[in-house]
């Protein structure tokens, strides 16, 4: 058979392809979708565990006693924040490299830690 068909993870990554500069988000191609798929669920669900979303779909549970339609709009309104993330990431990593991202990112997380603290101290200064 011909010698041009290579696997995906031996092949050189294209310039400028977003998807080619995730390696430095740890998701190479070297584990295929299923690593990538297995990596998202892992993160996504460990940080929405304890979250504030989780909270209210607990309390509209309770209040409502419809557990199934609380679970399905708090199912569709986290699909479509996670569909806002993935189209705002992939055109991000086209105007920049993914470690510039990672930063980008880092530095937004600590400005709304920040952020967030500063509301709540503030919050208990006044009550």
């Amino acid at each position: 058979m011909g010698e041009d068909l290579q696997p995906a993870s031996t092949q050189a990554p294209s310039q400028g392809d977003p998807a080619a500069e995730s390696g430095s988000l740890g998701l190479t191609s070297a584990g295929g979708w299923g690593a990538v798929f297995l990596t998202t669920a892992t993160t996504v669900f460990l940080a929405e565990l304890g979250d504030k979303t989780q909270l209210a779909a607990l309390l509209l549970s309770a209040q409502s006693g419809e557990p199934v339609v609380v679970f399905i709009g708090a199912s569709l309104a986290l699909v479509c924040s996670s569909l806002v993330g993935v189209l705002l990431g992939r055109w991000l990593a086209g105007l920049m490299p993914a470690h510039q991202l990672e930063r980008l990112a880092g530095i937004l997380m600590v400005g709304l830690g920040l952020w967030i603290g500063r509301q709540a101290v503030i919050s208990l200064m006044t009550s």
